[in-house]
Formats: structure tokens, sequence, C-alpha cells
């Protein structure tokens, strides 16, 4: 039963993920719903169903466009494989409980965000103000810590980022403000701040990684920090408490 369920979230992952690159593609761009058929962004030929199949299209075409044989972005399938890998470790994680429910939230916030934030370098206002209704519902519905302590989260975050923006001088974006100010939310402040360290230490490594492999990249290069925060609030989702507990027993 488990591996026709694991199938069954693996396909709702990867067309969701479909749906979610296309979010993140178009809503920095304000034409999510005024086009309603994909296209080729070279030729702009309007896509068969054949083409918009997640993955398989992809492999099938071997990355190119029938028509005009321009690379199709890797992007895509990456994108899509991960959403569906995510749907079923967060089924695997968490079974059909409350929890289940907030993973995929969380997955179909992060997913849009990490490719506009990737190909824009924006947080778009417009995902964050869909979903924080969302999260406050759930919250409500489901008390998981109390309300108090998503609120003092909250505040907490938008305090230390605000700060840090401030001191440096526009260090970080107003949309990784928000961001993090969400998560401190849905969180709460313990949890806050592990994920606020796992995407500070992310993003140095990724920084690290990319000076010594690209020239162009040196310490002022502005880089897209959304990504690793929604990774660092996946771990946090997954593991935080584990890793809390650990961290608890080792300094006693």
């Amino acid at each position: 039963m488990h591996s026709v369920l694991s199938v069954v979230f693996f396909i709702y992952g990867i067309i969701f993920g479909s749906f979610y690159n296309v979010v993140g593609l178009r809503v920095p761009t304000r034409s999510l719903f005024k086009e309603n058929r994909s296209y080729c962004d070279n030729c702009q030929r309007t896509l068969a169903w054949t083409e918009l199949i997640p993955i398989w299209s992809y492999i099938l075409q071997r990355g190119k466009c029938k028509r005009c044989c321009q690379k199709i972005s890797i992007l895509y399938p990456i994108i899509e494989a991960t959403t569906g890998f995510l749907f079923v470790y967060s089924y695997y994680q968490f079974a059909w409980s409350s929890s289940l429910i907030l993973a995929i939230l969380l997955i179909s916030l992060i997913i849009p965000i990490t490719v506009s934030d990737l190909i824009y370098q924006k947080i778009p206002n417009r995902i964050l103000l869909f979903f924080t209704p969302l999260f406050i519902i759930f919250r409500l519905i489901y008390p998981l810590r109390s309300f108090e302590n998503s609120l003092i989260g909250a505040l907490f975050a938008f305090i230390l980022i605000f700060l840090i923006i401030y001191l440096s001088n526009g260090g970080m974006g107003m949309g990784d403000l928000k961001y993090y100010t969400l998560f401190g939310f849905i969180f709460g402040l313990p949890n806050f701040l592990l994920l606020f360290f796992l995407s500070a230490l992310y993003g140095v490594i990724a920084g690290i990684v990319m000076m010594a492999t690209e020239k162009q990249v040196g310490r002022k290069t502005k880089i897209a920090f959304g990504p690793y925060i929604g990774l660092a609030a996946l771990t946090v989702l997954y593991f935080g408490e584990a890793m809390i507990e650990w961290y608890i027993q080792l300094i006693i």
C-alpha cells in the first residue's frame, strides 16, 4: 500500500511541481493568468499537451524545443522531480497527519519562490500574501504549538532581519525579511533560530563554492538567498526537533 501511495504522491508532486515552476516564472512578470497556454520562450510556439508531461517530455525531446531546437532550461525537470520527491518523503515522514498538510503547504510556498528568486532575484509579495492566510488558518485549526509562540517567532524574525538589513546597508532584501517573518510565524521562536542558522550556513557554503568555481562571483556579488532560506525551512520541518534535542543533550 505504501508503494502505491508513494507513486501517487510522486505523480501529484511532479504535476504540482510543473505548475509551481510556472508560478515562479510568471508571477514576477504578472503574466500568470494572462496567458492560458504554455509556449516556447524562444519561438513563442504554443506547446502541445505531449510537450507538457512533467519530466518525460524533457527527456523525450532531449531538452530541446521541437521546432526551434532551443535548449529548454534544466530547471524544469529538476523542479518537477524535486517536488515529487518532497511529496513522497513528506508522506513517509508524517503519514496522514496535520504535519503532512503543513509539509505540502510549505513545499507549495518554497518551490515557486525558489524559482522566482533564482531567475529574477525576487521573492514575490503575491505568493507570500497568498500563503500567509493559509498558514494562519492552519495554525488556528492545528495548534502544534501555542499561537503566542508563533507571533513571538514572527516578531523576533522581523526585528532580527530588519536590523541585519539596516546595519548591512541592504545586505539582504525586503523579500527576505517577509519570507523569514512568515517562517518565524510558522515554526515559532526555537525552530526559527535553527532555521536562521541553517540558512546562513547553507548560504556561506554555497557562496564559497561559487567563488571557487566561478570567476565572476566575488564577495560583493548579489546571490539569490531565498533558496537557502527554503532549504533551511525544509530541514527544520523534517529534522528540526531531532536536531534541537541532540543539541540540548550535547550541552547538558
